[in-house]
């Protein structure tokens, strides 16, 4: 019964959208109200039905129904609750549910919010919302159906892969897949002021909060991600370059690039094709994503099993692909005669140049990770490229976001005259300078993990010398004091300084990832009880091990004690972790983190329980903490962009 509620409505959220298409085709024809309003009650019944098929998928999974093939193979009696209400997104087919309903949500707020506003574009925007909803829904009902049924029915299930049994599953799909989905609501704008002619600013005033919202959501799933690959793949690293991960991360350069240049499109009407490519680049690397990680053709460990769904995603992503930018070579005409550059420096010219540093990196990126598939292509064989060859290539780009970071906010539009430059710039350069200096008496020699603590130090140096400049001026015109001016200040610039916080997370993120990268220490060695190993200022001493039945799987902990400069700290209790159905062990590290440094254990291997004796890897990863710091940092200042102050005035003026 489950099944065949949750197929049927399925189906019926299909027959929805392919209305949804239709409508605003007759409503352009004929101009009856009545087809537009049936558009909206269309999108409201997807949502409808897309929910309850969705809370079936939850409840089958939750009530360990086996007779459903994808509860059968993604959960246990044992599994506790949580982990089976997260095998709604732990599988291929789960998670395109996800996608979905996610997709129907912000569709149908759009349909809402927007219902008695913007009648020339909503049309045409729940047609494009209509045509993605229709495209995954037809995937969900005829090719990777959640509702298959099993006959028999199993007694027990296969369980979650391992590595998802983890509190991050319950938050890192989510979080990404809200970023995807989220890209779609401007994406959505773009083509319907493309298709009726109207590429003023209209559409992006109107997807600002929308976007950066999206673009926040898409950050803090790549950020979770990383952090979850930290603590529990027990390798010591967040970030490795796999496929996928470079999947997710690539439609966050766009998106950040288009965030930036919309600013120049909206002061001075220019960028406009850059704009609208920038979005549409954006919204079909969501799709290219799904693709890699669905069609089994990259091998990654995030990635689901291969089927037609791949080939059904590259043909969606070929024609989103050729409608966009046709579309836009069609109105081409209408996006000429746009106002010319007056000077290099400039604000609109550091914002474009940001612009080429994030399309460079993303060409990089896009470039490695389809790299074993030209391989192939063209010698028969799959050659991967690894980290070595995105660091190198990434690493100067970044570096050089980091100086436009600092750049891009304070320089003057139009033309900087000198007297600009030297007042927001003099000081914060000098400043920084000196960190430097001070850093390299120290210790820090090398070149690029200095170089980039000097620009980190330069972007936060500006940022800080620009505010306390506006709350002194705030406190001698009005008399108020600090905490009031930068109260009024952000109030009545709430972009402008909701974006400097998030420059300052994304500064601690840098920070984080120079010192992490550039100054870890690794040591392995095999002990017996009594023995340590010394690693940086740590002396970690062996204890014991001991064997432990989980509900899912056996565990095999090992015991250690830490002394930090001699002064003993507590226990730790690495594990590897042995499943019925997995060959090899999952392995859970220990660490603890400090704001100077994280000391990471990882039990690699042992002799049997009771014969005392383990092998040890443990990692000394400097300034790792300010990495998640960042993240918090940046979800604040997303908060302050876009949270609707009453009385809010500063819209014409906050990047001024």
């Amino acid at each position: 019964m489950t099944a065949t509620i949750g197929h049927s409505c399925v189906v019926i959220a299909f027959l929805l959208a392919i209305w949804g298409i239709i409508a605003p085709l007759l409503t352009y024809k004929t101009g009856r109200e009545a087809f537009f309003a049936s558009t909206r009650a269309g999108i409201l019944g997807q949502f409808l039905l897309v929910t309850v098929a969705s809370s079936a998928l939850i409840y089958a999974l939750v009530t360990a129904d086996f007779s459903i093939k994808y509860v059968a193979f993604n959960t246990t009696r044992a599994t506790p609750v949580y982990y089976r209400v997260t095998g709604l997104w732990g599988a291929l087919e789960g998670s395109l549910l996800l996608w979905e309903w996610l997709l129907v949500i912000f569709s149908g707020l759009v349909a809402w919010i927007y219902k008695d506003r913007h009648r020339e574009l909503m049309p045409w925007v729940l047609l494009i919302f209509s045509i993605v909803s229709a495209f995954f829904l037809a995937v969900i009902a005829f090719a990777s159906n959640p509702f298959e049924v099993l006959s028999p029915p199993p007694a027990d299930g296969r369980g979650l892969n391992p590595l998802l049994e983890d509190a991050n599953m319950i938050t890192h799909p989510p979080l990404l897949y809200t970023g995807f989905v989220g890209l779609t609501v401007p994406y959505a704008f773009a083509m319907a002021a493309l298709i009726i002619g109207r590429l003023d600013e209209a559409w992006i005033k109107t997807t600002r909060r929308w976007t950066i919202t999206a673009w926040c959501f898409l950050t803090m799933g790549n950020l979770v991600g990383a952090w979850w690959s930290y603590h529990v793949l027990g390798w010591g690293g967040y970030w490795a370059w796999d496929p996928v991960e470079n999947a997710a991360f690539m439609p966050w350069l766009p998106a950040t690039a288009f965030l930036h240049s919309v600013q120049v499109q909206e002061r001075r009407s220019m960028l406009k094709a850059w704009n609208l490519s920038l979005i549409i680049i954006a919204f079909s690397l969501t799709i290219f994503g799904t693709f890699l990680t669905r069609s089994g053709i990259l091998s990654s460990i995030h990635s689901f099993s291969s089927g037609p769904v791949g080939t059904l995603f590259l043909s969606f992503l070929a024609l989103v692909l050729l409608g966009s930018f046709g579309l836009l070579a069609y109105r081409m005409d209408h996006l000429r005669g746009q106002p010319e550059f007056d000077s290099m420096i400039s604000r609109e010219s550091a914002f474009l140049l940001n612009n080429v540093v994030l399309v460079s990196a993303l060409f990089t990126i896009f470039l490695g990770t389809i790299f074993p598939l030209l391989s192939e292509a063209i010698a028969g064989v799959q050659v991967s490229v690894g980290a070595p060859y995105f660091n190198s290539v990434t690493v100067p780009l970044f570096l050089s976001l980091v100086f436009l970071m600092a750049l891009g906010p304070m320089i003057a539009w139009r033309r900087a005259s000198w007297n600009n430059l030297k007042r927001n710039f003099l000081w914060p350069a000098l400043a920084s300078i000196g960190v430097a200096l001070l850093l390299f008496v120290w210790a820090i020699r090398d070149f690029l993990p200095l170089l980039g603590f000097m620009l980190s130090a330069f972007v936060a140096f500006t940022i800080f010398f620009d505010t306390a400049r506006a709350v002194r001026a705030r406190r001698r015109i009005a008399g108020e004091r600090i905490a009031t001016a930068l109260g009024t200040l952000v109030r009545r610039n709430q972009r402008r300084y909701g974006g400097l916080v998030v420059h300052l997370g994304i500064v601690l993120i840098a920070l984080g990832i120079a010192g992490s990268m550039s100054y870890s220490i690794e040591r392995q060695a095999t002990l017996e009880v009594g023995q340590s190993l010394a690693i940086g200022p740590y002396k970690v001493r062996f204890e014991g091990l001991r064997g432990l039945q989980q509900p899912t799987h056996f565990r095999v902990e090992a015991t250690f004690r830490v002394f930090n400069n001699g002064d003993e700290s507590r226990l730790y209790s690495p594990a590897l972790k042995f499943f019925p159905n997995q060959q090899a062990p999952v392995g859970r590290a220990e660490f603890q983190s400090t704001l100077a440094d994280d000391l990471y254990i990882i039990l690699s291997g042992f002799s049997e329980v009771g014969k005392n004796q383990a092998t040890l890897k443990a990692l000394v990863r400097p300034l790792v903490a300010w990495i998640w710091i960042g993240g918090v940092v940046i979800v604040f200042g997303t908060i302050i962009a876009i949270w609707p102050f009453r009385g809010e005035s500063g819209e014409r003026k906050d990047e001024s």
